[in-house]
């Protein structure tokens, strides 16, 4: 997760989601826990359920506990069912559509293109991978980084195979770009977590 020093591949076991690619192939060779005590029978208590999801929910958006807290209570205040609400924030990240529309591999890539300046939103640059996203806003790749390698594999749709792009964007990836169209739906959003729970975890 954000900063998290512990491999990745170890990481999307523990929590049994896969979070990048190569972690895919790791599940299907050992589908239990990393440790000698991954394969054994565990007692999980509902506070314990609550707490993997919602670690689920931050690894697979690469937050820190604050992120997620603070995006949790903006997701309060929005109408409707609080957990969509949440993942709806979520996914409208600069980061997180980044990679939703091809342009990167791994959400861990995609936060590195917006960090070093890669990105436009708009016409104007945006370092700030928590950026929030509307509808209607165009992102694309700065002149003078679609030369480097990423975005050259980017545009030949070398990382638009990991998963379908969803139906809220509208994306070119021969110009590296691509519009936000409308809110998405919790349904067309490829995270694997149950939202309630984490509601549930928030709300104790």
């Amino acid at each position: 997760m954000a900063n998290q020093k512990r491999p990745k591949v170890k990481i999307a076991r523990a929590l049994g989601v896969p979070l990048t690619p190569k972690s895919v192939k790791y599940f299907e060779a050992r589908p239990y826990p990393p440790g000698q005590h991954g394969r054994g029978r565990k007692q999980n208590s509902d506070y314990k359920v609550r707490l993997l999801e919602k670690q689920r929910l931050r690894a697979q958006y690469d937050l820190s506990e604050k992120q997620l807290s603070r995006a949790f209570d903006r997701a309060k205040k929005a109408e409707g069912k609080t957990g969509e609400a949440l993942v709806a924030e979520l996914e409208t990240r600069l980061d997180s559509l980044v990679l939703r529309s091809g342009i990167a591999r791994t959400i861990y890539q995609a936060r590195q293109m917006v960090v070093h300046g890669h990105i436009e939103v708009n016409g104007g640059k945006v370092n700030k991978p928590s950026f929030q996203m509307k509808p209607g806003y165009v992102v694309t790749v700065r002149d003078r980084s679609k030369e480097k390698v990423p975005f050259q594999v980017a545009r030949e749709g070398g990382y638009a195979g990991e998963g379908q792009t969803p139906k809220y964007l509208e994306v070119n990836l021969k110009a590296l770009a691509f519009r936000l169209d409308r809110a998405p739906q919790r349904k067309e959003v490829p995270v694997i977590c149950d939202e309630q729970l984490v509601v549930e975890y928030y709300s104790r």
